[in-house]
């Protein structure tokens, strides 16, 4: 049955209108913001877009289900780029070791950090998982995010990664996208300690192949730095994944500079993710690539560091810059874009017009779906969230805050904000 919707009233609509490719320098300022706007909607996807007396004036306008935007903002769904979606029981032990001092390589030494969570995810069965990944799917929904790319990597072994690979693709729009990304190559089992060319071996021979041939991930993901891959063992592997068919993504320059930044642009990875310690060399071969710089803060806020990724001269060089929340258990457990939006803003001087372009359109770029998702264009997705400020430079102004008033995913309306009682009133 045809279902026409006519989102109408915006005090400002962000319809992040613009060129074919992820926006780079003054582009990605610029939102392409209408005011008094309205989107129209059917069967789920955008029909128009435009001035409120225009839209409403249209003939499928006059018969459309009505939702009042109120004078608020209305903005395409935040596409998170990076996350763990399927990641196990918070890490709290760490929290605490860390909070005493303890580094993230000394945490993991004690048996907490990323082994903790594969020890979790291993003994836990597929269906809890599912439930588990669906109560967090939903609050990301509760934060305005629509889309999110879903990293495995907590299982490293057959059962655990085919586990999570299954989960993930079994909660898609359930409430929101979910985009899978196999991250096998996180760091060595237990069962290969020592020998991580066998490791890489038995991924490229068993998994890779398997995993393409199922469709159950569209990119291959590999963790290069120190305590995980060396950049010989991520190049071979990357490779690998390549002639299979998977388009690529690295966690590159996170604790220290390995020139995983610069392998992600010679083998043309979609994405170079965390760069908290890139150089000028790296950022002058960014920008003038086709790989998405994504920056995660999140994480280098909850880790206590100082360092954040040098998001000013990224984007003053030209590089394309994507913003997400690296949502994980052990050093971003945030599901919040409007967080990362604060500490982009606050700690890498972005604008809040830049950070609203790289966790909107720039993650669709960064995720292979900029075709149906990241901006309100006619024939894309209504992927959409309505907050309740009056205007977009609120958003990362709130820090901590979750203004998200309506998330709407394939024009469906998946979350609405609660009113609290005032005692009294």
């Amino acid at each position: 049955m045809t279902r026409t919707i006519l989102v109408r009233g915006a005090r400002q609509l962000l319809t992040l209108r613009g060129p074919a490719g992820p926006r780079r320098g003054a582009a990605l300022r610029d939102l392409g913001v209408i005011q008094d706007g309205s989107v129209l909607i059917r069967d789920g996807l955008i029909l128009e877009v435009g001035a409120t007396r225009r839209i409403e004036n249209l003939a499928l306008a006059r018969k459309a289900e009505e939702i009042d935007a109120g004078r608020r903002v209305l903005m395409p769904g935040f596409v998170d780029s990076h996350t763990h979606l399927v990641c196990g029981p918070p890490r709290l032990l760490d929290y605490e070791m860390r909070l005493a001092g303890a580094t993230y390589h000394q945490i993991a030494k004690a048996g907490g950090g990323i082994f903790a969570s594969v020890k979790a995810i291993r003994a836990t069965s597929a269906r809890t998982l599912e439930q588990q990944a669906r109560r967090t799917a939903a609050q990301f929904a509760r934060h305005g995010t629509t889309t999110v790319e879903a990293k495995s990597g907590y299982g490293l072994d057959r059962r655990g990664e085919w586990k999570t690979l299954r989960v993930l693709n079994a909660v898609h729009d359930r409430p929101i996208g979910v985009i899978p990304t196999y991250l096998g190559a996180h760091v060595v089992p237990p069962e290969y300690e020592g020998r991580p060319a066998d490791y890489i071996d038995w991924m490229r021979a068993t998994m890779l192949p398997r995993i393409r041939k199922h469709q159950f991930a569209r990119f291959v993901d590999v963790y290069c730095d120190k305590g995980a891959f060396r950049l010989d063992e991520a190049r071979r592997y990357l490779e690998a994944a390549r002639a299979f068919g998977f388009a690529l993504k690295l966690h590159a320059e996170q604790f220290v500079h390995t020139g995983a930044t610069r392998l992600a642009v010679e083998l043309g990875a979609v994405s170079a993710d965390h760069l908290d310690h890139v150089d000028d060399d790296d950022i002058a071969a960014l920008a003038q690539s086709s790989t998405i710089a994504t920056l995660l803060p999140g994480a280098v806020f909850h880790l206590g560091l100082d360092r954040y990724p040098p998001a000013r001269p990224l984007i003053d060089s030209g590089a394309a810059v994507a913003l997400a929340t690296d949502f994980n258990p052990g050093t971003s457990p945030t599901c919040s874009m409007p967080m990362i939006l604060s500490l982009a803003c606050a700690r890498m001087r972005m604008t809040p017009a830049e950070a609203i372009s790289a966790a909107t359109i720039n993650g669709a770029h960064a995720c292979g779906c900029a075709g149906v998702a990241g901006s309100l264009e006619p024939g894309k997705q209504a992927d959409l969230i309505l907050v309740d400020v009056a205007d977009y430079r609120e958003i990362p102004y709130h820090f901590g805050a979750n203004l998200v008033a309506m998330t709407m995913k394939k024009g469906a309306v998946v979350y609405t904000q609660g009113e609290v009682p005032c005692p009294g009133s």
